[in-house]
C-alpha cells in the first residue's frame, strides 16, 4: 500500500466590492478576494497539497497567473482537472484537513456548503473533507481583516 501526503498553503488580499468565494461557494461579504482568478483560497491550497502529493509542481506550474486564459476563472475548474489528474496518476482521496483563517466573516454556517460542494467536484464522500475556521485574534494583515489564508493536507493512496 503506498500512500502519498501533502500540504498546500494559500493567501489573498481582500478588497472592498469583490465576490468572496471559499471552496467554491460564495460567502455574502463586502470583501473579496483581489487575484487572477476568482482567488478561492481553499480549492488553491487543496490543489497544491494534491500536487505537492503526486510531486508534479504546484498550482502556478500548471495554471499560470500569467495566463489569460485563467483570467477570473472559477478555482472549481482547476480543481476538476486535478482531480482527473488524481485519477489518470491511479490515486484516490482518503482524506482532506484543511484550516481557513479569517477575522471576517464568520465561516461556520457556510463550512458544511463547502464540504458538499468539494465532494462534488471531487466525487468523494463529503465525510472524508475536513473544514475548520479559525482567526488570528487581530494579529497581521489576516488579523486585521486585510486577507484571508488556507492551509490543507490531503492523504493520496495508490490504487
Amino acid at each position: 500500500m503506498e500512500l502519498r501526503i501533502g500540504q498546500g498553503y494559500d493567501i489573498h488580499k481582500l478588497e472592498i466590492s469583490k465576490k468572496l468565494i471559499i471552496g467554491a461557494v460564495e460567502i455574502d461579504y463586502e470583501k473579496g478576494f483581489v487575484a487572477h482568478s476568482d482567488g478561492d483560497v481553499l480549492i488553491h491550497a487543496l490543489i497544491d497539497s494534491i500536487l505537492g502529493a503526486l510531486n508534479l509542481g504546484d498550482i502556478g506550474t500548471h495554471f499560470p497567473d500569467n495566463d489569460p486564459k485563467y483570467k477570473g476563472i472559477a478555482s472549481s475548474i482547476l480543481l476538476k482537472k486535478i482531480g482527473e489528474l488524481i485519477e489518470k496518476e491511479s490515486y484516490k482521496i482518503v482524506n482532506i484537513d484543511s484550516t481557513i483563517i479569517c477575522e471576517k466573516p464568520k465561516l461556520k454556517d457556510y463550512i458544511p456548503l463547502m464540504k458538499e460542494s468539494l465532494s462534488q467536484i471531487l466525487n468523494i464522500s463529503s465525510n472524508l473533507i475536513s473544514i475548520k475556521a479559525k482567526t488570528k485574534e487581530g494579529l497581521d494583515a489576516t488579523g486585521r481583516n486585510e486577507s484571508i489564508e488556507a492551509f490543507v493536507v490531503v492523504l493520496l493512496l495508490l490504487i
